[in-house]
């Protein structure tokens, strides 16, 4: 192993919970405002989920007042605190670029049962 691959794994986060696109998760990021640093929670369906490694994305899609909006988060950064995953999706594929052109109940997705 080289000098890289090792600075690289020490800072992977080993917490992360197991989501796929088509999740409805809660991101909590760090946010720096003035001299201040607070937490704000970004929550939305998973659309994306590429790269791998220390460079992993996600995408995250959600509706605010009418207006789509999708915001991207390195998955090993120290900004992203933490992520919660609220609901499961069954989707059959892997990139669900086709929500964003989808209104309403149309951009629904049917939600896993879970047995607690």
């Amino acid at each position: 192993m080289n000098v890289i691959d090792l600075l690289e794994k020490e800072q992977l986060k080993s917490e992360l919970p197991e989501f796929r696109p088509g999740d409805t998760v809660k991101v909590y990021s760090k946010v720096v405002e003035g001299g201040k640093e607070r937490t704000q929670m970004f929550e939305g369906v998973v659309t994306v989920r590429r790269g791998g490694a220390i460079g992993e994305t996600i995408t995250v899609r959600r509706v605010s007042h009418g207006v789509g909006v999708e915001k991207s988060f390195l998955l090993h950064s120290p900004r992203v605190e933490r992520i919660e995953v609220t609901k499961r999706g069954i989707v059959r594929r892997s990139r669900l670029y086709y929500l964003s052109e989808k209104i309403g109940k149309a951009a629904r997705i049917k939600e896993k049962k879970t047995v607690r």
